[in-house]
């Protein structure tokens, strides 16, 4: 018996191995035949996968200044200097990093592929020297959710650089988050100068973020370090599903011209390093409307006088601002560094709302005004006699005038003093 259990292990190993190689054998007479791509369905799968004959699709080419990871779905162009968008981008990419390179502009369709990159998710294009995005530069990434622009001079970006060529036809854009941060160019590259190159570059800004309906879902809007001196009128109107909003180390001296009524959805405001000095009670009250939103306000120079104090007496009952405690006085000298939640009324010096040197001014003012004018009496004084004399004359010359009109009325009046006169003259 252990003969025959040793016999039997044995030709079962011989008959499976013949199996094999039948399948083998079978497997490259179907490769080499021309419809060898497609598995005839007399053939068990099972059999397909034990001779290896079905061989998976070959992997796409990777651009060859780039990076790829098929498992991860994401290519990487870093610093390798490129001048426009890789042609050959795989059609599996969902994380897309092209940075640091020397692109300076950024056509319509540039990312328009046969097949299409319709699962392209996450797009950073920052620190590529960027001078221009024209319309329509992302118009065929359907799936394109976070586009990331940051730190690079934007001097041209297109109304409808995220709304197609189009944005009255155009479908609304899948954006959820965008990022601006820095994109602000040097001071020489701006168009007229730098304090209207700014006006016209938060104009463009502006331009592009309410371009029709197509940020319409854009939950996430960064546009630190960006300079901005006010926010332009109806930056926010095209933007209701907003929840974070970060205007972080910019120059924002006032919020006079924004609203943010109509964002009802925003959870987050981030205004830390600007130079904000105030804030208005329609401000305040707009901000105090908005159910989650929650504002940081630290690291700005609050002007402690008596057009604070709305903003204290705000700040002291509302749980809007959480760094409410951090903020401090940077003008006048006397109150720098003290917090505006120690503040009180007396402490404003709401009594004298001019500056001690406005004030200044106009008592000089007045001092001058006052010697005027007693210099212009002195001189009415000095000549009373000529000035009575004046008047005199002028009376007498006015009475002389008005008896020759009394007169002649007379004559008007009584015609016998009419026929008198006429014959006196005849």
């Amino acid at each position: 018996m252990p003969g025959a259990g040793s016999r039997g292990p044995t030709a079962g190993d011989g008959r499976l191995r013949l199996a094999r190689l039948a399948l083998v054998l079978l497997g490259w007479v179907s490769a080499s035949a021309p419809s060898s791509s497609v598995p005839s369905s007399s053939t068990s799968p099972a059999a397909f996968l034990a001779s290896g004959s079905v061989q998976p699709p070959p992997a796409e080419r990777c651009p060859a200044a780039c990076e790829c990871s098929e498992a991860a779905r994401t290519v990487k162009c870093v610093n390798r200097n490129l001048m426009e968008v890789p042609a050959d981008l795989p059609s599996y990419v969902r994380n897309l990093f092209i940075t640091g390179n020397q692109m300076t502009v950024l056509p319509a369709g540039a990312f328009a592929r046969r097949p299409p990159l319709s699962d392209l998710a996450t797009l950073n294009l920052s620190g590529n020297h960027l001078k221009e995005v024209c319309a329509g530069a992302f118009e065929h990434l359907p799936g394109l959710r976070h586009l990331d622009l940051s730190h690079n001079p934007l001097t041209n970006l297109s109304a409808f650089a995220f709304a197609g060529s189009n944005a009255s036809v155009s479908a609304p854009s899948s954006l959820e988050e965008l990022f601006l941060n820095h994109i602000v160019p040097p001071e020489d590259q701006r168009q007229n100068g730098s304090f209207e190159g700014m006006v016209a570059f938060e104009g463009m800004v502006a331009a592009a973020l309410r371009s029709g309906f197509a940020l319409q879902g854009l939950q996430r809007l960064e546009l630190a370090s960006n300079h901005f001196l006010y926010l332009p009128r109806d930056l926010l109107a095209q933007l209701p599903s907003l929840s974070h909003l970060d205007l972080r180390n910019n120059s924002l001296v006032s919020l006079t011209y924004a609203s943010f009524r109509n964002l009802t959805h925003l959870e987050s405001l981030h205004l830390e390093d600007n130079a904000l000095k105030v804030l208005h009670n329609s401000t305040l009250a707009e901000w105090q409307g908005l159910p989650r939103v929650k504002v940081y306000l630290d690291n700005n120079p609050w002007v402690c006088d008596c057009y604070i104090a709305d903003l204290v007496t705000w700040l002291k009952e509302t749980e809007v601002v959480p760094d409410k405690a951090k903020l401090t006085c940077a003008f006048p000298e006397k109150m720098r560094n003290r917090g505006l939640l120690e503040l009180n009324s007396s402490d404003l010096d709401c009594d004298s709302l001019l500056p001690p040197s406005l004030q200044t001014s106009y008592v000089f003012l007045g001092i001058v005004l006052a010697l005027i004018g007693a210099i212009f009496l002195l001189v009415l004084y000095l000549n009373r006699k000529g000035i009575k004399k004046w008047m005199h004359n002028i009376r007498d010359a006015c009475r002389d005038h008005m008896e020759g009109y009394h007169y002649r009325y007379e004559i008007n009046a009584d015609p016998r003093l009419t026929n008198l006169s006429s014959n006196s003259d005849v």
